[in-house]
């Protein structure tokens, strides 16, 4: 349960979103594929999709363990259950066919020496493990994150944080030492309140989620090729893309939804695909007052910034608006 102070300051942060959102074309719209029905999936954060399953996990509160959920049914068929404490939880990433990388990296106060990874087994039936754990140290102070990405080429793990204004990137070694910390090393900007990430499995393309927007980039470079609003959510946090490169969202709450969307023609395009053709309805010619207009497309592009934060007005203005909301609110306060 979130203290007061927990509560305000969250509404400092999302109400800087609702100013970008304002600026951005519409979002994207999202297919339901299941329901969480599992009363425990409370606050899905991290998200592997494969095939045939959905593993999901909730975040700052929840013990140490997964769930293996039935795409078809959404009914869950496995929670597995490991040794150790758990801190904040906040993302997963694919390990193999049979294993997920589940992030303890979360840190609200940024006031932990480190964080850790583990490489946890999931499927079908209960289960309860020894995890191979990993400490994870930042090189340039402690930070908040919520995602965890994994390469489909190398294994590669990245960890991006979660900052207001704008996040980093980071590799993890490629070599873990189970016995000593591991130094992560900054390779990236990224957007701000960066929630979760996933690679497509071509390896050469990872997408990034905050509460609205995702952004995608081209690797080794990192560099941002497309972005695009989500659809909206309860608090939508998770991000996957499956083995058929579908991308999949899920959300906080209580019997939260499972969303499949469709990519924009400005991020097909940066994959590598082509752009869906126009419907023969769509195809009348443009009047002088649409050939002006500036297009929803033309926001997805790979002309903004590499960090997403090409729309940096209203994030100034939401933030501003946020701070004072803050200020009023803790004014009020009973003893202020």
């Amino acid at each position: 349960m979130r203290t007061d102070v927990q509560a305000l300051a969250a509404a400092a942060l999302v109400l800087p979103l609702v100013g970008a959102a304002a600026a951005a074309p519409a979002p994207v719209e999202g297919e339901t594929v299941l329901v969480f029905r599992d009363p425990e999936i409370v606050e899905s954060s991290g998200l592997v999709v494969t095939s045939d399953l959905a593993v999901t996990v909730n975040d700052s509160g929840d013990s140490a363990r997964i769930f293996t959920v039935d795409l078809s049914t959404g009914e869950t068929v496995g929670v597995t259950e490991w040794d150790g404490a758990a801190r904040d939880i906040e993302a997963l990433a694919p390990a193999d066919n049979r294993h997920v990388w589940v992030g303890d990296i979360g840190d609200n106060l940024a006031a932990r020496d480190s964080v850790v990874v583990a490489r946890v087994p999931f499927g079908p039936g209960d289960q309860n493990v020894v995890a191979e754990s990993y400490e994870l140290i930042w090189p340039d102070g402690a930070r908040d994150a919520e995602a965890l990405l994994a390469s489909p080429v190398d294994g590669q793990l990245f960890v991006v944080s979660k900052d207001t204004f704008g996040g980093q990137v980071y590799a993890v070694p490629r070599d873990l030492d189970p016995g000593a910390p591991n130094r992560l090393k900054p390779v990236a900007e990224a957007a701000g309140l960066i929630t979760d990430g996933a690679f497509f499995p071509d390896g050469r393309h990872a997408i990034l989620r905050n509460y609205g927007v995702a952004y995608v980039h081209e690797l080794p470079s990192w560099r941002q090729v497309a972005m695009f609003r989500l659809p909206p959510q309860q608090q939508g946090e998770g991000i996957a893309v499956s083995p058929a490169g579908e991308v999949l969202l899920s959300s906080e709450g209580v019997e939260s939804e499972l969303l499949r969307i469709d990519l924009p023609d400005a991020a097909r395009v940066a994959l590598g695909g082509e752009a869906q053709e126009p419907s023969p309805t769509s195809r009348a010619e443009p009047t002088d007052r649409d050939r002006d207009a500036p297009r929803d497309d033309d926001a997805s592009t790979d002309r903004a910034d590499p960090a997403g934060r090409d729309d940096w007005w209203p994030w100034v203005l939401g933030g501003l608006v946020g701070v004072l909301a803050l200020v009023v609110l803790v004014r009020r306060r009973p003893g202020s």
